[in-house]
């Protein structure tokens, strides 16, 4: 058994970035070679210098919608803020939520979300014994619309600031384009649209896969034990077009570089399924759901050989992954050394590369 204390580190409050960069690709990367241990301190416009032509990015295309609203209770005009947190089933207007304050809702009751002449009304279902609501949402037309003009940014808690009019446009990638997630899949957030066409010149090739990513993801551990933890279940997709360029790529032996997190969890998931069911594919294509946890020890990985990724939270089944691509000193190491050279961290903070 593995102690949750082994994934912890001591980071100083004003590295965790409140805003992004002024110009994406401006942020800064730290290149770890796995082969060497060498560190190496860059910036995200210089990745096209560890890629070549034959190479997939593999991006998460999943777009954020506008989750956390604030509204007010129908009886008593209590404020009220839900930030959704998936949807529960197949009917799109049910959602599991988070309520603030929780103590002041019950079954039945009512709440009112307003915007730019547009409403959704959240009739409180049930309550989760973990402290979330289930909600069915009113409203007239398509739901992902109707919160574009009611909700606001989900920005995580800890950028301590309410959303800006920047955020519309910055936490979101540029190839977002699948509405869904809850949180941005921020590895992504550091391309630029000509970065990516520098990299297109180079004869890098891209492969988009879709995973929705929901509020767990930035959850931290609290088993004592890492093998104790359940993962959130989230849904991915990868289209006939995405599955042949990387399985043409593994069986080319050229290299898969994956961009996220989200995006390991997309292809190992697949790869592993298609393992199990002992067909010849290293991903399939379609829709799937996956729980996936990886960590040291848990599994090896088929498909990705490099990684870009955020710095993550401590204890976080993020930097666990992390940790499995690689070695958990190694990269508690390499986080130690982005530490000491102020570097910037979580979701609007810099960039690694692994390869």
């Amino acid at each position: 058994m593995t102690r949750l204390d082994l994934f912890d580190y001591k980071l100083p409050e004003d590295l965790i970035a409140q805003y992004p960069t002024s110009i994406r690709d401006e942020s800064r990367l730290l290149v770890l070679d796995r082969a060497t241990g060498l560190l190496q301190d860059k910036h995200f416009f210089d990745l096209p210098d560890y890629l070549q032509a034959g190479d997939v990015l593999v991006l998460n295309d999943s777009r954020v919608i506008h989750t956390r609203l604030l509204g007010t209770k129908q009886d008593t005009g209590a404020n009220i803020e839900l930030f959704l947190l998936k949807q529960v089933g197949d009917d799109k207007d049910i959602w599991e939520a988070l309520a603030r304050p929780a103590r002041r809702l019950k079954m039945g009751d009512r709440v009112t979300f307003s915007g730019d002449d547009k409403t959704i009304t959240a009739h409180v279902l049930s309550k989760n014994e973990s402290g979330s609501v289930i909600v069915s949402l009113e409203h007239v037309g398509d739901l992902y619309d109707v919160l574009q003009h009611v909700g606001h940014v989900p920005l995580p808690p800890y950028i301590d600031r309410s959303d800006e009019q920047t955020d519309e446009t910055r936490y979101q990638t540029v190839f977002a384009n699948d509405p869904g997630s809850v949180a941005a899949p921020t590895a992504g957030l550091h391309f630029t649209t000509e970065l990516l066409e520098q990299l297109d010149k180079k004869g890098v090739e891209v492969a988009r896969v879709t995973l929705h990513v929901g509020l767990g993801t930035f959850r931290p551990v609290q088993t004592e034990h890492i093998e104790d933890h359940l993962m959130h279940e989230e849904i991915y997709y990868i289209s006939d077009e995405s599955a042949a360029i990387i399985n043409a790529a593994k069986n080319d032996a050229r290299r898969i570089i994956c961009i996220g997190t989200t995006s390991v969890r997309t292809l190992e998931s697949s790869a592993d399924y298609a393992a199990t069911n002992q067909m010849t594919s290293s991903v399939l294509p379609g829709w799937g759901s996956t729980n996936i946890f990886i960590y040291p020890g848990g599994k090896e990985f088929k498909v990705a050989d490099a990684l870009v990724t955020n710095f993550h939270l401590p204890k976080s089944t993020l930097l666990m992954l992390v940790s499995a691509f690689y070695d958990r000193e190694k990269i508690l190491q390499a986080y130690n050394h982005a530490i000491a050279n102020k570097y910037r961290f979580f979701s609007y903070g810099d960039a690694m590369l692994i390869i």
